[in-house]
């Protein structure tokens, strides 16, 4: 690793843990989730942390998209945290296995590996300039515009669309695919994602307090009625990025 790789690798996993304060990344569902053990929803059970949460998310209807653009969100991979690298190669040095940087550089990630991509559970491999691996914002930018950031302050739009919570290195295809679909209308392929998935999309909304449609909620109450124990996500970034980033 670089001279600065193990240091902002542990901040970033140490920055997104569950409300507990269990260890733990934001990289897939428990074992028991997967396998559809115990964590299954019964009659009367409990809502966990994430269920429970995607009641307190407002619930309107979709506004246009009039206005959105790609720059009201800022110049992509802006270095918000200050660390000296862009947003991007943060986010694939915190996600990939067998990092591999350009010569004499400790930010540009030349290579590594997603093993497995969330997103299929297959493993992918990330080269610079050729790459099958993108850096998706679980929540689209666009979603988001049209569900309150676009009467967002700049500094905002610019801190959420930076935010590692809101942020995965994921197979290019799928990503592709998904756009900005919300719960409703796009999930992971692989199912035993899928929890993780959701809460990690409830914890960025409501973060950020962005609100959901109703048919949204009710996908995300029928994907988090599965894992009842899935916890929310928390940490990633503040929700204001600093004065000397602009957006228009």
């Amino acid at each position: 690793m670089s001279r600065r790789t193990a240091g902002t690798r542990t901040a970033l996993l140490l920055a997104l843990v569950v409300t507990t304060g269990a260890a733990g990344t934001l990289t897939g569902c428990s074992p028991e989730e997967k396998t559809g053990g115990s964590s299954g929803a019964g009659p009367g059970a409990a809502a966990g942390p994430a269920l429970a949460a995607v009641d307190t998310l407002t619930v309107k209807g979709r506004a246009p998209k009039t206005g959105y653009d790609r720059g009201r969100f800022g110049s992509p991979w802006a270095d918000t945290d200050s660390n000296g690298c862009g947003t991007r190669d943060d986010i694939l040095q915190r996600d990939l296995d067998d990092v591999k940087y350009r010569d004499g550089d400790d930010c540009d990630v030349a290579s590594g590996k997603l093993s497995p991509d969330p997103y299929t559970g297959r493993e992918v491999t990330f080269v610079r300039g050729r790459s099958q691996v993108d850096i998706d914002h679980l929540v689209a930018l666009s979603d988001a515009w049209q569900k309150g950031a676009g009467k967002w302050e700049p500094s905002k739009r610019i801190a959420f669309a930076n935010d590692p919570l809101n942020l995965l290195a994921v197979d290019a295809g799928p990503n592709r695919g998904k756009g900005d679909g919300d719960t409703a209308t796009w999930l992971p392929p692989d199912k035993g994602y899928r929890c993780a998935y959701v809460a990690r999309q409830v914890a960025v909304k409501k973060k950020y307090e962005v609100w959901v449609t109703s048919a949204e909620r009710d996908a995300m109450k029928r994907v988090l009625s599965d894992c009842p124990d899935e916890k929310l996500p928390t940490g990633g970034g503040p929700t204001t990025a600093p004065d000397r980033f602009h957006a228009r």
